[in-house]
């Protein structure tokens, strides 16, 4: 592909903000300076950071009842690769795709990772499939996958599970992430300890086919597709489970899958301190897994979130090293755009953590000052941190406003000959 995103387009379209992120770039040094934080320390900080784009992601999502595709949408894997590296290209701050199989299967993988290094873009955690069934699939997920009363659907799954590790040691990924929609939708339907135990017996499976340097990413989700129990439901049964499977399994956090007022901020606390956290799934939430765009509905959230991740990275936790990717379904919007908007969203939370007056927080926390304590969070939380966001993208060759960088090239448009448009469907995936 030739992406109109050239260094060239790119430095075009940033010319004539140049001179304003400057001038506020140097304001908010000096700001941050009486505050005695070097702004040139975050600025590097900010370039470091990276989160993952889910290669699912830069397609239309939808809901159990419809989906409305946009134009010019990827068919395969090799276009949904044009469309992250055309987000990178702009942010700079999403290096790598985290593919999903058999979505994102091809005939020849070795050809999907040269396109991948072609582009400049890394291969994050893999995905496995076991919620929905496939063309040709010999037997049915309807009541479930790794934990299904029969033992050859139960098998089944792990096979897929044991394919997804080698494409994955293709493309050169780390990670296997697990989740299963298994689980009930009738009181009395399903024998909740034997079914667990179901579970743990096929991942342990997968487990033991685990390379020596790759980690398990175990994720829950409290509810649907099983409406009455799911198998794996919440951080607790995720984290338990992980100790029984061993060092190599962790527990993923995705910030829709947790019931309504959950502290998610201290389910990540407890994580990390008994070395569990696998990573995120961002997104936002307003009634359940929404699958919204991170920060939309709840920006302070993901602040609190990244405060811990922080305070982490402030005491050189063992082991911390969390896995972040985006995880979102793009319904009335372009992907891309959402995409580009969430990815910085949470690079801005990563940012204004690293704000926080740590000793203060400290000694506020240690005197029982409630308010001062808050206090200390708010003052980094409310800090506008874009003129740090924008430098670091500068540095890089990115854009400087990448949503009208974006829009300026008409990206959909000059693909629509190319892509044709996909009929609508009559469900949605999500």
């Amino acid at each position: 592909m030739n992406s109109p995103y050239t260094a060239e387009f790119i430095d075009e379209q940033n010319r004539a903000s140049h001179a304003a992120l400057q001038a506020d770039y140097t304001a908010l040094a000096e700001t941050l300076a009486r505050r005695g934080a070097d702004i040139e320390s975050l600025r590097a900080r900010a370039r470091a950071f990276a989160v993952a784009i889910p290669s699912w992601g830069v397609g239309t999502g939808g809901t159990r009842f419809a989906r409305f595709p946009g134009p010019a949408e990827p068919r395969n894997i090799f276009e949904k690769l044009e469309d992250c590296a055309v987000i990178h290209s702009l942010s700079r701050v999403t290096p790598s795709v985290s593919p999903h199989f058999p979505w994102d299967a091809a005939d020849d993988m070795a050809a999907v990772r040269d396109y991948g290094d072609a582009l400049g873009l890394g291969w994050d955690a893999v995905n496995s499939n076991t919620f929905q069934d496939q063309q040709d699939q010999a037997l049915s997920y309807r009541f479930g996958s790794l934990s299904h009363t029969d033992a050859a659907v139960r098998e089944q799954a792990v096979a897929h599970n044991l394919q997804c590790i080698e494409w994955g040691e293709m493309l050169g990924s780390r990670a296997l992430t697990v989740w299963v929609g298994d689980g009930s939708n009738f009181p009395g339907q399903q024998h909740f300890s034997r079914a667990l135990q179901r579970y743990l017996d096929s991942a342990r499976d997968i487990y033991a086919a685990l390379p020596d340097d790759w980690r398990m990413f175990i994720e829950h989700k409290m509810f649907e597709p099983a409406f009455y129990s799911t198998v794996i439901q919440d951080w607790g049964t995720n984290v338990l489970c992980a100790m029984e499977l061993g060092e190599k399994a962790k527990s993923l956090v995705d910030l829709g899958h947790h019931a309504p007022n959950v502290n998610i901020e201290m389910i990540v606390s407890r994580l990390i301190q008994f070395g569990k956290l696998a990573g995120f799934h961002f997104n936002d939430s307003k009634y359940g897994d929404d699958d919204l765009d991170s920060g939309c509905i709840n920006p302070y959230q993901l602040f609190l979130v990244f405060n811990e991740l922080v305070d982490a990275e402030h005491n050189s936790v063992a082991d911390f090293d969390p896995a972040y990717m985006l995880d979102q379904s793009h319904n009335v919007t372009d992907p891309i755009e959402s995409l580009i908007n969430s990815a910085l969203e949470v690079q801005r939370s990563y940012v204004k953590a690293l704000l926080v007056d740590r000793e203060a927080l400290y000694a506020y926390q240690e005197d029982n000052d409630a308010l001062m304590a808050s206090n200390t969070l708010k003052q980094a939380y409310n800090t506008d941190v874009d003129p740090i966001l924008a430098m670091a993208r500068l540095d890089q060759g990115g854009a400087i406003d990448p949503l009208a960088c974006y829009r300026a090239a008409n990206y959909r448009a000059a693909l629509l000959p190319q892509r044709p448009a996909v009929a609508a469907s009559g469900s949605g995936i999500v």
